[in-house]
């Protein structure tokens, strides 16, 4: 069993796409999408979740990971495995 994650996102964001294959590349096939070019509520909400206006910006179960430069440097201090493993 896969962790869940959720990803906000925009059409043309290459950050977005690098953190998609990077989870993908880590097993991970589904990953829940929201779209805030096309639901500007949602960047709100995203905003004030996060605290940040950009995308990506990743949770892996309930945590909040945060954008592509996060995701990415928790798979080199090796940390991303265990949290995909345990949410």
């Amino acid at each position: 069993m896969s962790a869940r994650v959720l990803m906000y996102t925009t059409a043309v964001c290459p950050y977005c796409n690098m953190a998609e294959r990077l989870l993908k590349s880590k097993g991970i096939e589904a990953i829940e999408k929201i779209r805030v070019d096309l639901e500007p509520e949602q960047r709100i909400a995203m905003m004030e979740k996060t605290g940040r206006r950009t995308v990506p910006q990743i949770y892996i179960g309930d945590t909040h990971v945060g954008g592509f430069d996060d995701l990415s440097a928790l798979d080199r201090e090796g940390k991303l495995d265990p949290l995909l493993q345990d949410a």
